[in-house]
């Protein structure tokens, strides 16, 4: 999963005028580098002439685009705000909190810089506000790199999931990260005349089984709205990568591609009876570690999963990171969306628990063949079944 274009609006203490020293409390990063996205927290407590005070700092990185995008400072402690910002930032790339020492986190914000120069984008934020971490000089750091690469990738537990993370590393041309689940030296850009893509789905055989294993993959790509499906041959052994062969491309039109992507989807609409002050704060609650974003005619919350489970399977498809969709209408209406039956039975169920739920009255249940909701959302359409009437004479 990727940030959207949020912005982050909280108020809160500003920079110091002078800080005297800085002594690092804590660290943490997720350990979703093989999904191409990276969030790190840095808490120091900086020393001022006023005394002492807590300092936060948050850095998101995307290796495939962006770089060293978005960064964040938060002095003081104040809850909500720390709040806001880390869901904002890394509440939906789906991995764990993996804490790091002090050299641990200098090194990774390190290698965030390094990539966007290799990406030719600019530092954001108040570079001076991180400027010694990127300074610093950090011994033995090579062996440092292996260590942090460990800790942002997370555990490998099966072939299909190594294969997955392999050829979406290899696609987005991170090759960087791609080979950190290599072993032997091979060509691994194998489909140069592509650039940067995006994999959106991968069906996985296996032809060979036994201390080697070997499969054969179809990959359906997409790359500023072409798609190909690339067809190549993976070897596994021991969780690692020992050998990838080219077997052939094929041009697809994007109909085709909407076909190999079609999946049903699961629409419950709800009709908000009242509403409340403070109804944003009950849909926040509602939808934990969603993210936001507004359209012409309502808001759309997306839920992602707790995980990226979803990269762990036979046939990996990249939207099978959403949890749930939520869309409110300014018509005043409440439409959720999942691509299965049990993802839509828990997202009413998690409806149910909250207080959002005394003021929804359930007024239809629609299932789908293909996803229809974003097509509502970008329409110019305010009330949901009154674009289905439409829909059904196109």
């Amino acid at each position: 999963m990727k940030k959207s274009d949020l912005k982050i609006i909280v108020g809160g203490l500003s920079m110091p005028d002078m800080i005297i020293s800085r002594r690092f409390l804590s660290s943490f990063v997720t350990n979703t580098r093989l999904m191409g996205v990276v969030g790190l927290y840095i808490n120091w407590e900086i020393e001022t002439r006023d005394g002492f005070l807590s300092m936060h700092q948050y850095f998101y990185y995307d290796a495939e685009e962006f770089g060293f995008e978005t960064y964040k400072a938060i002095y003081g402690n104040n809850v909500t705000e720390l709040y806001i910002v880390e869901q904002t930032l890394i509440g939906g790339l789906g991995g764990d909190k993996i804490d790091l020492l002090e050299d641990e986190a200098s090194t990774i914000l390190q290698l965030f810089a390094e990539g966007s120069h290799t990406l030719s984008v600019n530092l954001p934020g108040k570079t001076d506000e991180y400027s010694f971490i990127l300074d610093k000089k950090i011994e033995d750091k090579e062996k440092l790199i292996e260590v942090v690469m460990e800790k942002m990738c997370g555990p490998i537990e099966s072939n299909y999931q190594i294969i997955n993370y392999f050829l979406m590393r290899c696609f987005a041309k991170d090759f960087f990260a791609a080979e950190f689940l290599v072993m032997g030296d091979f060509e691994i850009d194998l489909f140069p005349e592509y650039i940067a893509s995006t994999l959106c789905k991968n069906s996985i055989k296996r032809i060979k089984g036994g201390n080697i294993s070997i499969y054969n993959c179809e990959s359906l790509i997409e790359e500023e709205g072409r798609y190909d499906l690339l067809f190549s041959e993976v070897s596994i052994e021991n969780f690692k990568v020992v050998a990838y062969t080219k077997k052939t491309t094929l041009r697809i039109s994007p109909p085709e591609a909407g076909l190999l992507l079609s999946r049903p989807e699961f629409v419950t609409l709800y009709e908000i009876t009242f509403d409340p002050e403070n109804f944003d704060e009950l849909m926040a609650e509602a939808t934990e570690s969603a993210m936001v974003t507004a359209h012409e005619n309502g808001k759309l919350h997306l839920a992602f999963n707790k995980n990226n489970a979803h990269v762990n399977k036979k046939e990996y498809r990249l939207n099978e990171d959403v949890y749930g969709l939520f869309y409110v209408t300014d018509y005043g209406q409440l439409i959720i969306a999942s691509y299965t039956k049990q993802g839509i039975r828990a997202l009413e169920n998690d409806l149910k628990k909250t207080a959002l739920n005394n003021y929804l009255m359930e007024t239809g249940k629609f299932e789908f063949k293909e996803p229809i909701l974003y097509e509502f959302v970008n329409s110019d359409f305010d009330d949901f079944e009154e674009f289905l009437d439409f829909i059904k004479f196109e």
